[in-house]
């Protein structure tokens, strides 16, 4: 699983941004498991771009977010705790197609 996860979010294009869920139902998973996978093995993937559901990060990871999204256009939200879901959004059924892709070797 944790591959599965890293090579679903290494398919999310610049500028874009995806949830925790939509993640989870790509892999099959949950999107607590997704948050695990995240913490412990994400940093060699762009996780700036795996959001909560209301687009949020933890402040933590916002401050070390906030250059990766300047750099890719992703707005922080007015209350600074994530940005808009809605703007930023991976097209979903192109991310599948990529995914479908990207996991192809794994069986």
């Amino acid at each position: 699983m944790v591959e599965r996860v890293l090579r679903a979010v290494e398919q999310v294009p610049p500028g874009r941004v995806v949830s925790y869920g939509d993640v989870a139902a790509l892999v099959g998973t949950g999107p607590r498991q997704v948050g695990t996978v995240m913490r412990l093995y994400g940093s060699g993937v762009a996780w700036w771009r795996v959001v909560s559901s209301h687009g949020d990060l933890g402040a933590d990871l916002l401050d070390r977010a906030r250059p990766h999204w300047a750099e890719e256009g992703i707005l922080v939200r007015r209350n600074g705790l994530g940005c808009r879901i809605a703007d930023h959004r991976a097209d979903l059924a192109a991310l599948h197609t990529a995914y479908t892709a990207a996991v192809a070797d794994l069986g």
